[in-house]
């Protein structure tokens, strides 16, 4: 805008300067004129006041600048945030001068717009303020005062992101050491502000109340007292302290404002948050201004200790611990007891509600500060505190969150520890207290924990610990004062209570196992307390605790300080510490212990024992077995006797006990469970002097006959730990397991051979795991048990493996699958009865899952698959057998069925899969077949197994996508009025079929097997529906992927596999009579409708069915009535197979209904929608006789309109519309062009009129809305809107004469002049943006059915129309242009449009350039006379926009076509990406071909010159001959009489239709042999000039090509062409001969008579015609030969027919007649390619030569002298 050099505006001297005006105003009257000064007042005011000087003020400030602050004052939100965003930029990119002429009216403007209701300009606003500071830098001194108040408030901004620009503004104005002097320097601005704000504004003074919602308002109201109060908070925490107390006096008054105190009960929890933050702020910063306002901060801070909001609580808290900090006397001002500690209680025993983390952290610091007075009396008062705790954890919500309840339990804890250590003068009441603390609140706090589980993995058991080691620290320490003594009392009481209390938890037979579980964690934990620091606890905070009286603690600031835990502090010295708590709890775990045994010796109590395990676990010592073995002798007097052998080989009491009670519980076999044995029997290892020992201990166990599972266990458990497994590695390595190990082995081999005990059986599967265990297993790269061992199992186990349920324990290797494969084979088919085990029958079905698995995914190689199915079928055959000969109910079956049903259905198998699968079953079934016999009971009871039931099948359904709805609806084959449901996913990236795919075409083939082997059993009506169910489920998938646009590869391949394994409906109606099949579909689609109805109507075609078929069906139309969805969706399908008489019916009835609806049932599926949609479908496939019918619907339409014109949706936004009021308006478009199609009856004039306008209003509508484009319903309504306009412009343009008397008078005039117009105005605005909005509508997306509708309407946009259209200009810089702008603004709009991926758009483009192309040429005709004289040859483009359109096809092209050979045919996917490449590209070269065409034969000569530069030419035909097909055979629907000759691409014409009717696949090919058509045909010598350059390979290619399938077609249009050609030439006769390929021209002049014969070659236009001369009179020999050899010429290098070369010649022979001298150097008048005439003569011999002649003789001999003379040519 605003260059210096430009030219100036009259009258406007000189560039403006911000810099010179500011002096100049300042010399005139020192301060801005007229300027309104920067308030806080919210009224509107303009930005350049209307006073006098405002236009000095208006020149100072940069035009950009202007426009911007003006759109700021705008209230739309989008126009202010654009404006915003732009002002940011222009701060950014303007010289700073410019920018400072701004300052004097920014403040204002950020004072109103920093406090804007939409957040986004909010943040755009200090954004632009920061480029803004950058670029002014300190010249923003001067207003600072006027914005540092606002700038303030932004920085506090409830929305982080403004808040934060704002602050990152604010640091880039002043570093962090001048921010103090800033806000000092504007402090009592900002204070007039702040108060301003929290005092005087109210919503409709910060808003205006007429423009802006009371919502909206008091959003902004609350969102502004927020942050005031925070900015007064930051305001307080950033000013140096000297100006803090400046400010005391205006604060003072604030506070004295009974309106400040309020916000502390504000509905708002955002305002009292903010509130409590400025209290502590204050009593932080201003302690005696606190003080003296104490009667108000106490109550407002305290009486809202409740106050339970989650935003409120942490600022409440913190501003409790101020208040109680920094008041001394606070608590004098509210009533503690019965105000604050009531509402403390109820919190508490409330746990918190929720805030537990937020509130309990504080409670600490809380009761520290709680003066004695108060807290008086003590006993009560604490006892108060702490069972609120304890009731408050008590409470659902805390013990289902981890962190709440931790955050409860730790601030008990140091509540309690806090309360111990207080001292208190009477030794009496400090007992009681400490009595009451542990009797009444801790030690109930353990119970309440362990009887919790979800408490139980809490931080108490950890806090005791830590609180233990502090008072045994304590009792160390022997005190004058006697401290050490009080807590070796506290100590020895918290033990005995701790004890009594795990007594009674475990002195009871129903004890609880969790409860038991817990008491041996804690003690656990208790034992390790030094390293009992809770896991994963976050916080390293910890409390220390101070001998002082708590009341004096340290206080900094106000502030409570936390003091970190030094590790010397708290952990006294270890051996102490361990005394103190080894003795008392290892007397607990003694008394426990010993609790336990009993109970385990009398009542065999279970859970004891598994307690027992885990104490020993723990504390694994000789007095823990010395305890139980005593107790344990009293048992029994047997074991006593034995005792004496015992203690004399084994003194140590755990060995003892080993042998008196472990072994004989390890012998019990009932035991299920006996991993916490294996755990005793660890504890006892641990207790053993030495590994022999324990060696010892373990050979012995071996030998004897202990279930195996004990065995498996200990392995696993040495696996589990090295210390474990340094206890046992002897005995893994020595020689009595691995012998145990061998036998083992040979005992699995050996197991199918033998009769089957049935223990044995059981234990079967943990032998297995446990040899599995010993091989598999390997520690460091050792095996557990010795190297030997091993090699022997193995040789064992290669006799034969009969276990194989889990292959992957194994390894998964082959050699071990084959040889279960062996085993089982041999075992299933020669052991009787053997599959009666569930075993081997699990075994069964693992090998026939891996049958019917992909062996890709499983790994297994062909031979081992075959080997799997032979296993399996000699498994099923023998299972068969069994069954027959018992009739005992095999599980196999219903496994393997169930297992089945779970694949087909989970969606997670691909086509080959589903293959396997399906034959898997297949082969089952058979065999099921055979065992069956005829009876047919086994195969229907499998089937039935596999079946889903109705909802499975209902889920089924529903998971396909829903994509499928968009063809039928826009085919008009259903109607709509809701919103599709169901998921529309994209099925493009999926490679699994979807489970309702995969069930219906196994169940399929499995009724298919049924039926051919002739099967039927039980009810057979009931077997009949079954039958027909599952068939109906495959045709609905199958119609399905029909109605798909374009179904992914993965559901083709689907089609294909099922063809391959015969899964057809033609396959089940040559089985089974289908008439109960059709009757189950047709009942499904009334109640359903939507895809059940479309199947109904393949069903229908498919068979042929009469219509007398159908009537059975449904018995009479009534009967559809009242209309459901399901109902007309069958009706809509099924009106194109009703014979005339029921169709008339229906539209009766649906025309009676019409004129009966009431204004609510028009949308409705049982109103005017639903007939109108029956209406359509009858009258779409053909006209039924009721054509007088159809302008009375009209009459009705335009009477509903009359009443109700709000159903119409007329131009209006279609965000809110309901899905109901589009169907309807969808519904009636759709009418429309199916009235004009049919109706005979005149229309009267205001029925056009309806017509005419609804249709423009619909349009409008269409246009307004292409937002919601992809809203399935509005895109119909799109397209049938576009359909009407192209209806109607169909209509009137193929009127004929008798239609077009009918018609009202002014019609046809109305349509030219404003109805066609209007469309146009609409939709070419319309398709520019959608292509703008949407780069790639890949064909099939929602975006391309409006496309090509749209693309279909503007295909009937006249030439005016476009040379007038209204498209926003658009021009390209640095193109070289001759057209008038609107013009190029067409083209440069439109020609890119041919790049884009979607074949509707390129058509409609390329139809609506092609109505253009002729025009243009005419505008490049002033530049042929410049062109005329230069020496070079000249060259001219071809209209830029599509020159530049036609270089980016080239590109890509090149990338997708250079791999393949010219000559050969590159197959192009139909609306593939590349297909829309090669369509735009070569639609791009039709338009340029009829560009050149319309072009004088003069400019041609400069394009072509342009195209043999850019080579462009050339690479349009290396493309053709790779996209044109060897054999361009014309397959399509021809006008032609059939006895013709064949018909190719060359002999019919292309047809290039928007939507596309033709076959895909051949319009690339066509396209390119109607292109290499047009290119021979008007660049005949370019082609040649190609030709002759080609390569020899290449060259025969196109040789061969042309003259079979080109030349002849081209011959004989040029001689038909010039035997129908209306040139007269004066004094000349042209005649022509089709047959010989001749042309005869006849010149006579005076009396001179020549004749010549022309000769088109057989691959004309490549090879060269001959001329030849028939008579001649009067002409020397050497002037004919030079004649005819300048025909040749013409003939050969012009583009152009031969009419035209001729009438070249004739001129060039005329001018030799009248004068004029040949050229010497190419010896005609004329020059062959621009037409020029001879002008450069030479200054010595006079001869004259043409420019073009003589710039080539010059460049060819390297001389400058004349050709004649030989002289220097001048």
């Amino acid at each position: 805008m605003g260059g210096k050099n430009k030219q100036r505006t009259k009258g406007n001297l000189q560039p403006s300067s911000s810099g010179r005006a500011a002096e100049l105003l300042a010399k005139e009257r020192g301060t801005v004129p007229g300027f309104i000064g920067f308030g806080t007042s919210q009224s509107d005011l303009g930005y350049v006041p209307a006073v006098q000087g405002a236009e000095e003020i208006d020149s100072l400030v940069d035009a950009d600048f202007r426009m911007v602050l003006r759109k700021l004052s705008k209230r739309d939100i989008t126009t202010k945030l654009k404006a915003m965003q732009e002002f940011g930029t222009m701060c950014k990119e303007r010289e700073a001068e410019v920018v400072k002429g701004v300052l004097p009216y920014w403040p204002r403007i950020y004072c109103k717009i920093s406090l804007d209701h939409d957040r986004r300009v909010r943040e755009a606003t200090q954004q632009s303020f920061e480029q803004l500071i950058l670029k002014v830098k300190k010249h923003l001194a001067p207003y600072l005062k006027s914005i540092m108040g606002y700038w303030l408030i932004a920085q506090c901004d409830t929305y982080s992101p403004a808040a934060s620009a704002a602050k990152v503004a604010f640091e880039k104005a002043f570093p962090s050491s001048k921010q103090p002097e800033a806000l000092a320097f504007c402090k009592d601005e900002i204070l007039n502000v702040l108060q301003d704000h929290l005092l005087k504004e109210t919503p409709d003074t910060l808003s205006d109340p007429q423009t802006v919602p009371e919502e909206e308002r008091e959003a902004k109201f609350f969102r502004i007292l927020t942050c005031s109060l925070l900015a007064l908070k930051k305001l307080l925490s950033m000013l140096p302290k000297r100006e803090k107390h400046s400010l005391e006096e205006k604060l003072t008054s604030l506070l004295s404002q009974n309106k400040f105190w309020k916000y502390g009960k504000h509905s708002t929890p955002q305002v009292r948050s903010a509130f409590f933050e400025l209290a502590s702020a204050f009593c932080q910063y201003l302690p005696e201004l606190v003080k003296t306002e104490a009667p108000r901060v106490c109550p407002a801070v305290l009486l809202s200790i409740d106050d339970s909001d989650a935003v409120v609580c942490p600022a409440l808290w913190e501003a409790v611990l101020y208040a109680i900090a920094t008041i001394e006397d606070c608590w004098n001002h509210v009533n503690a007891k019965k105000g604050v500690l009531p509402k403390l209680w109820t919190v508490l025993r409330e746990g918190g509600r929720g805030l537990a983390t937020v509130i309990y952290p504080n409670l600490l610091p809380f009761i520290s500060k709680v003066p004695p007075g108060i807290a008086e009396p003590k006993l009560e008062y604490l006892r108060t505190f702490f069972s609120s705790i304890i009731q408050g954890l008590s409470s659902e919500r805390a013990i289902a969150s981890p962190s709440e309840s931790s955050a409860i339990i730790t601030a008990f804890m140091e509540c309690l520890r806090f309360a111990i250590l207080q001292k208190i003068d009477k030794e009496d009441d400090q007992r009681q207290i400490h009595q009451m603390l542990i009797y009444d609140q801790l030690i109930p706090l353990i119970d309440a924990v362990l009887k919790e589980p979800r408490l139980q993995n809490g931080p108490l058991f950890y806090q005791i610990a830590e609180m233990l080691s502090s008072w045994e620290a304590k009792a160390e320490l022997s005190n004058d004062d006697g401290t050490d003594e009080v807590f070796q009392k506290l100590l020895s009481n918290f033990w005995d209570h701790l004890l009594k209390m795990c007594v009674i938890h475990v002195d009871t037979l129903e004890t609880d196992e969790k409860s038991l579980f817990a008491i041996s964690g804690m003690l656990e934990i208790l034992q390790n307390s030094k390293s009992a620091t809770k896991p994963n606890n976050r916080k390293s905070l910890k409390i220390r605790f101070t001998d002082e009286d708590e009341s004096e603690r340290n206080t900094e600031n106000g502030k409570l300080t936390e003091v970190r835990n030094s590790d010397s502090e708290i952990q006294a010295d270890l051996q102490h510490s361990s005394l103190l708590r080894k003795e008392p709890l290892e007397n607990l775990v003694c008394n426990l212990a010993e609790l336990s045994i009993v109970y385990v010796n009398e009542q065999k109590s279970e859970q004891h024992l598994k307690f027992l395990s885990a104490l020993l676990n723990s504390f694994s010592s000789n007095r823990v077995f010395q305890v139980l073995l005593e107790q344990g002798n009293d048992a029994s007097s047997v074991q006593a006797e034995s005792q004496n052998e015992i203690e004399a080989h084994h003194e140590n009491p755990s060995v003892q006990f080993l042998h008196m009670n472990l072994i004989a519980w390890l012998k019990e076999d009932w035991r299920k469970d006996t991993h916490f044995l294996v755990d005793i029997l660890y504890s006892v290892l641990n207790c053993c002097n030495s590994n022999d020992e324990r060696k010892i201990i373990l050979d012995d166990l071996t030998k004897m006959d202990l279930k195996w599972i004990i065995f498996l266990q200990i392995i696993q458990k040495a696996c589990s730990s090295t210390a474990n497994l340094s206890l046992v590695s002897d005995w893994l390595k020595g020689d009595t397991l691995g012998e145990r190990l061998v036998m083992l082995a040979d005992d699995l081999c050996h197991l199918g051979l033998k009769p089957i005990a049935a223990s044995s059986e059981s234990s079967s599967s943990e032998r297995w795991t446990l040899l599995s265990l010993v091989l598999s297993q390997h520690i460091k790269n050792e095996s557990l048990i010795g190297e030997a061992f091993v090699e022997r199992i193995i040789d064992k186990l290669q006799a034969a493996l009969s276990k194989a349920k889990d292959l992957s324990e194994a390894g998964n290797t082959e050699p071990s699958v084959s040889f279960i494969c062996d085993v089982a084979s041999s075992f299933f088919s020669s052991v009787k009865g053997c599959l009666l085990m569930p075993s081997s029958e699990d075994l069964l079905l693992t090998i026939f899952q891996l049958c019917a698995q992909r062996q890709e995914s499983m790994h297994l190689t062909d031979l081992l698959v075959c080997k799997l199915k032979h296993t399996w079928m000699s498994g099923v055959n023998s299972l068969v057998r069994q069954l027959r000969s018992m009739q005992k109910q095999s599980t196999f079956w219903h496994k393997s069925a169930l297992w089945v049903k779970n694949q087909i259905q989970s969606s997670s198998l691909d086509v080959k899969s589903l293959q396997v699968l399906i034959s898997a079953v297949s082969d089952l079934l058979s065999k099921l077949m055979e065992a069956d016999g005829q009876s047919g009971y086994l195969v229907g009871a499998y089937v039935e197994h596999v079946m889903p039931n109705k909802t499975e099948w209902e889920k089924l359904r529903e998971s396909l996508s829903t994509e499928w709805m968009h063809k039928p609806l826009l085919e008009g084959r259903l109607s709509m009025n809701c919103e599709p449901l169901g998921l529309c996913v994209k099925l493009c990236g999926t490679s699994k079929l979807p489970g309702h795919l995969c069930t219906s075409a196994l169940l399929s083939k499995m009724v298919l097997l049924v039926l051919e082997n002739g099967i039927v059993h039980g009810n057979d009506d009931a077997e009949r529906k079954k039958i027909d169910d599952i068939i109906s489920e495959l045709l609905y998938s199958l119609q399905w992927i029909e109605e798909l646009e374009n179904p992914p590869d993965l559901l083709l391949e689907y089609l294909h596999m099922l063809e391959d394994m015969h899964i057809t409906y033609e396959k089940f109606s040559t089985l089974s009579n289908t008439t109960s099949l059709q009757q189950t579909i047709f009942e499904r689609s009334e109640e359903h409708g939507r895809l059940w109805s479309l199947t109904m109507a393949k069903v229908i075609r498919a068979e042929n069915t009469v219509s007398c078929e159908i009537k059975q069906l449904f018995k009479t139309t009534e009967g559809f009535l009242p209309l459901t969805e399901g109902r007309l969706h069958t009706l809509q399908c099924l009106s194109p197979f009703l014979i005339e008489e029921e169709r008339k019916e229906l539209v009766f009835h649906c025309v009676a209904k019409l004129m009966t609806c009431t204004q609510t049932e028009l949308s409705s599926t049982d109103g005017a929608f639903g007939c109108l949609s029956i209406l359509n479908s009858c009258l779409n496939d053909r006209s039924i006789d009721c054509d007088h019918l159809l302008p009375g619907i009209l009459k009705i339409i335009i009477s509903w309109k009359n009443d109700n014109e709000d159903s119409f949706l007329f131009s209006c936004n279609l965000k809110e519309t309901s899905a109901q009021l589009l169907g309807f308006n969808i519904e009636m478009i759709r009418y429309l062009p199916l009235l004009l199609k049919y109706s005979t009856a005149p229309l009267a004039d205001n029925e056009w009129d309806f017509i005419m306008c609804s249709m423009l209003a619909w349009l409008e509508t269409t246009s307004e809305n292409r937002s919601l484009y992809h809203v399935p319903l509005v895109q119909i309504f799109a397209c049938v809107s576009c359909d009407l306009a192209s209806a109607l412009s169909a209509y009137f343009e193929d009127a004929a004469p008798e239609t077009t008397e009918n018609l009202p008078l002014n019609l046809i005039s109305e349509w030219k002049e404003f109805f066609s117009e209007g469309i146009h105005n609409l939709l070419l605005p319309l398709l520019v943006k959608v292509t703008g909005e949407t780069k790639n509508a890949s064909e099939g997306s929602f975006q391309n059915s409006v496309l090509t509708s749209l693309g279909e309407a503007l295909t009937y946009i006249s030439k005016d129309q476009l040379l007038n259209h209204k498209l926003p200009a658009k021009f390209v810089a640095g193109q070289k242009t001759n057209l008038p702008d609107k013009l190029q603004t067409l083209l440069n709009t439109l020609s890119p449009l041919l790049l884009f991926r979607a074949r509707p758009v390129q058509v409609s483009v390329y139809h609506i350039l092609y109505k253009l192309m002729p025009e243009l040429p005419k505008f490049d005709d002033e530049d042929l006379k410049s062109y005329g004289d230069e020496e070079e040859e000249s060259a001219l483009s071809p209209p830029a926009a599509l020159m530049s359109v036609l270089a980016t096809q080239e590109l890509l092209l090149e990338n997708i076509l250079e791999c393949i050979p010219v000559g050969e045919f590159a197959v192009i996917q139909p609306l593939s990406d590349e297909f829309c490449l090669v369509l735009g590209y070569l639609l791009t070269w039709k338009l340029t071909l009829a560009f050149f065409k319309a072009a004088s034969s003069q400019l041609r000569v400069l394009y072509s010159q342009y195209l043999r530069r850019t080579k462009s030419l050339n690479k349009l035909l290396y493309h053709l001959f790779r996209l044109m097909p060897e054999n361009p055979v014309f397959s399509g629907p021809t006008s032609e009489v059939p006895n013709k000759d064949t018909k190719t691409f060359f002999t019919e014409e292309l047809h290039l239709d928007v939507k596309g009717t033709g076959v895909l696949s051949s319009q690339i090919p066509h396209l390119a042999c109607s292109v290499y058509h047009i290119t021979l045909k008007d660049l005949p010598a370019m082609v040649r000039l190609w030709w002759n350059s080609c390569e020899k390979r290449v060259f025969n290619v196109v040789d061969k090509f042309t003259s079979k399938y080109v030349s002849s077609v081209l011959s004989s249009q040029e001689i038909s062409s010039v035997q129908t050609s209306t040139q007269l030439f004066n004094g000349m006769t042209v005649k022509a001969r089709s047959a010989a390929r001749e042309v005869i021209a006849t010149y006579s002049v005076d009396d001179i008579f020549i004749e010549l014969i022309i000769q088109l070659p057989s691959n004309y236009p490549l090879g060269s015609i001959t001329v030849e001369s028939g008579k001649r009179v009067g002409v020397a020999v050497q002037q004919w030969r030079n004649w005819m050899l300048q025909l040749s010429t013409y003939l050969t290098h012009q583009n152009g027919s031969i009419m035209e070369g001729l009438s070249l010649w004739k001129n060039n022979v005329d001018k030799r007649f009248e004068g004029v001298e040949d050229c010497m150097i190419c010896f005609s008048v004329i020059h062959g390619s621009n037409y020029s005439l001879p002008k450069k003569a030479c200054r010595t011999c006079k001869k004259k030569f043409h420019s073009a002649c003589l710039y080539k003789w010059f460049t060819s001999s390297n001389k400058s002298t004349c050709p004649l003379c030989r002289e220097t040519f001048f």
